[in-house]
């Protein structure tokens, strides 16, 4: 579908939804003023005529779509020939009908307080929120001194979102670098063998230490780390609860990535739903960087919407095809699975 084919997709869904709208109005209004005439038994009870109304607009009737937002990641994907600013994805994020943008860290060349009112002034005048930061650290290490230089990083990444106005940012477990590159990693589906000598018990208790120590600026700022199924001790639903449990506050929760459950998606989807603050969706238009997954968003949706999640859907477009196509396809397809 291309972009103007979604913009008329796009009218004439609203139109529908208008008219639909509309035929509930009446029907609401014709069922009410009859509950109201009373029946033989009298007229019906406040909660009785609020229960006959939940039944005749049906049950998520008052729910809002969840607002879909985009990374940065997307448009940049540490391809050398999409190297756009934070602010050019600003633009290009507004332009395609997004309801906000999420901040990739490695992305950001300055990070000084004018440079970061900046992001904030092009957003806003864009007319869209700034939602997340998506940051990077690794706390499982046995060297206390790179763990702290982790805690330290973290720390300062919590700050520059709250300069920006950021409520969340994205966290990692981290994990032992025993793969000899990333894409051997990848070729291996996240799993990777400890080094030598220590053990995965060991590297949780560095993971929990390592989030407790950042837990006072977290609440200070009023930004919640959401930790990410992002391969490590984080690869599974179990790993990242494991974390979220034994920390214990609700300024550690859970973000939750579509594309890095290689196995039993669904039901570690239905896991870690409960704790998330914060959702990435991925999609592979033109075939995945390093896989491609394929992912039912109306089931992921289903799945998000029986624990009550109304927060951000923010794309991470992992595909080879051209962010010029691509966004807008993927855009369309998640407004349509979480309308």
């Amino acid at each position: 579908m291309t972009f103007a084919d979604n913009q008329s997709f796009q009218h004439q869904k609203a139109r529908s939804t208008c008219k639909e709208g509309s035929r509930r109005r009446w029907l609401k209004q014709t069922t009410l003023a009859g509950l109201a005439a009373g029946t033989a038994g009298g007229l019906l009870k406040p909660d009785q005529l609020a229960s006959q109304e939940v039944e005749s607009n049906g049950a998520d009737s008052k729910r809002r779509p969840n607002p879909i937002a985009v990374s940065t990641y997307s448009y940049w994907r540490y391809r050398e020939d999409s190297k756009l600013t934070i602010e050019e994805c600003i633009d290009l994020a507004a332009d395609a009908g997004f309801d906000a943008v999420e901040v990739l860290h490695v992305q950001m060349t300055d990070e000084s307080p004018a440079a970061l009112q900046r992001i904030k002034q092009r957003a806003f005048r864009n007319g869209l929120s700034l939602c997340g930061m998506s940051t990077h650290q690794s706390f499982v290490s046995p060297d206390a001194a790179e763990r702290q230089k982790n805690i330290d990083h973290t720390i300062h990444c919590i700050e520059l979102a709250y300069a920006m106005g950021i409520p969340t940012i994205r966290v990692n477990t981290g994990r032992w670098g025993t793969s000899g590159s990333f894409d051997e990693l990848m070729a291996n589906k996240g799993i990777e063998p400890t080094l030598e000598g220590y053990t995965d018990e060991q590297g949780f208790g560095w993971v929990r230490d390592g989030f407790e120590k950042c837990l006072a600026t977290a609440e200070k700022c009023g930004v919640v780390m959401g930790l990410e199924n992002h391969w490590g001790l984080g690869r599974t639903a179990d790993g990242v609860l494991r974390v979220i449990r034994e920390v214990d506050s609700p300024w550690l929760r859970a973000t939750l990535d579509t594309g890095n459950f290689l196995e039993d998606q669904y039901e570690q989807y239905q896991k870690l739903a409960p704790e998330a603050v914060f959702v990435q969706a991925k999609t592979y238009f033109g075939g995945g960087t390093w896989y491609s997954l394929e992912i039912d968003y109306d089931r992921v949706a289903k799945t998000l919407r029986s624990v009550d999640y109304r927060g951000y859907i923010c794309l991470e477009f992992e595909g080879s095809e051209a962010h010029e196509t691509a966004i807008p396809k993927s855009l369309a397809m998640l407004r349509e699975a979480f309308a």
